[in-house]
């Protein structure tokens, strides 16, 4: 008769048939929520039963994979397109659904051997390139553009650019690298953020100064989410285009609310709207960015828009001192004020630098002959969105020190010096 320990039994619980389970999950839940979002934004109506490959292009682009936009418009007309961006709502499923299934097993335990974590961790990889393959695969199709009557569509007659196409392919080995570290990142990530999850022994001293600032980034981040869908609530019932709010709430929420609580910290991001393309934005932040030469987004330029863009800094002033007291809290009582200072101004700093890097937008797609200029008639058009990266780290560092300091002067109240905080709390 065999026996086996508690140890054993918990490894026994995270082998192939559960990590298919983490995988499948993961990614059913992305595809449920990008199918959603586009239905709602009426991408259920593309010809050619082409929605589910446009679902799956979603998908590939939420886990950071490449899809290359292309077309044909005859011999001596081309058509011109290029995307980059992320639908962050579709990344954000993906990532605490794929967590939790990794964290799942690994509960309950203080310590995990590093060659436990990493075969667990193999094994969850090996699969999601798998499926992640199969989804690239599949994200592709093209498109026929109509040019309409006229003018436009004489001069396209005229020059054999009557029938342009579009279309999207996936790099699947693009797709596979990009997603390989998202999938890598997630990981690493949900082992820094949980209380609960267990750490090999080598990395245990570092659970005091990392797990409490991870910890609270995460549910600062959250946190923006949760306060921009009740405001989204609100819009669709009061101001109604329910459906299209939806469709922004399922595909796009962080990409907006993240950049503008950058804002609230005094941010500049740099942008232009041109064409038919549109932000799902607020109105107040669509019109300054719609200008014919370059704008700038900022508390001053949305001011002019808007004076209630200056309730931004009140609500960083709110969340941010209440998150620094959430990681002062979780830390030991011993770290000092201002080593908790550091700490909050380093992870807001990350933070910062993950939002402004995730939250670029660069679109553009245009129909020209011999290679100038474009045909218009709605046909062109451009929409970009970056950041002023170092502006940006260097307000996170300084309300990170400020916050930072408040948010232990307020935990220093609710403990005794000295207690240490259960990790496993």
């Amino acid at each position: 008769m065999s026996f086996q320990t508690a140890s054993d039994q918990a490894r026994s619980r995270h082998g192939w048939v559960q990590a298919l389970a983490t995988v499948l999950t993961g990614l059913i839940a992305m595809l449920v929520v990008s199918a959603l979002g586009l239905w709602a934004a009426g991408a259920a109506d593309l010809p050619d039963g082409a929605f589910p490959r446009v679902v799956a292009a979603t998908v590939v682009t939420a886990v950071g994979g490449s899809v290359h936009l292309a077309g044909s418009a005859g011999a001596v007309a081309e058509t011109r397109a290029g995307l980059t961006v992320m639908p962050l709502s579709v990344t954000l499923t993906g990532a605490l659904v794929v967590a939790a299934g990794f964290l799942r097993p690994l509960r309950h335990r203080a310590v995990a051997g590093t060659v436990e974590l990493a075969g667990w961790a193999g094994r969850i990889a090996v699969l999601w390139l798998l499926a992640l393959a199969a989804l690239a695969l599949s994200a592709r199709r093209t498109f026929a553009v109509s040019l309409g009557e006229g003018t436009l569509s004489d001069i396209g007659d005229l020059f054999g650019a009557s029938s342009p196409r579009v279309g999207f392919e996936a790099d699947v080995p693009v797709t596979l690298a990009f997603g390989l570290l998202w999938l890598a990142g997630v990981l690493v990530l949900a082992l820094l953020v949980s209380p609960k999850a267990p750490l090999p022994p080598r990395l245990l001293r570092f659970q005091e100064s990392v797990r409490p600032a991870a910890y609270a980034m995460v549910v600062l981040l959250l946190a923006c989410v949760v306060l921009g869908a009740v405001i989204a609530l609100v819009v669709a019932v009061t101001r109604g285009q329910a459906a299209q709010t939806l469709a922004v709430v399922l595909l796009g929420l962080p990409n907006l609310v993240w950049p503008v609580f950058t804002i609230g910290l005094g941010a500049t991001w740099d942008g232009r709207v041109e064409g038919p393309f549109g932000l799902p934005m607020p109105k107040v932040l669509d019109s300054v960015l719609r200008t014919p030469d370059l704008s700038t987004l900022n508390l001053s330029t949305l001011s002019e828009q808007d004076g209630r863009v200056w309730w931004l800094v009140a609500v960083d002033a709110v969340l941010l001192p209440a998150v620094a007291f959430l990681m002062a809290s979780r830390s030991p009582a011993r770290v000092r004020a201002w080593r908790h200072a550091l700490h909050m101004a380093v992870a807001l700093a990350l933070t910062v630098l993950a939002v402004c890097l995730l939250g670029r937008i660069d679109a553009h797609y245009g129909l020209s002959l011999f290679g100038i200029g474009d045909l218009g008639g709605g046909l062109s058009g451009e929409l970009f969105l970056r950041p002023r990266l170092w502006g940006a780290l260097g307000l996170a560092l300084l309300w990170g020190l400020a916050t930072g300091f408040v948010g232990t002067l307020l935990a220093s109240r609710t403990r005794h010096h000295g207690e240490l905080e259960n990790p496993r709390a």
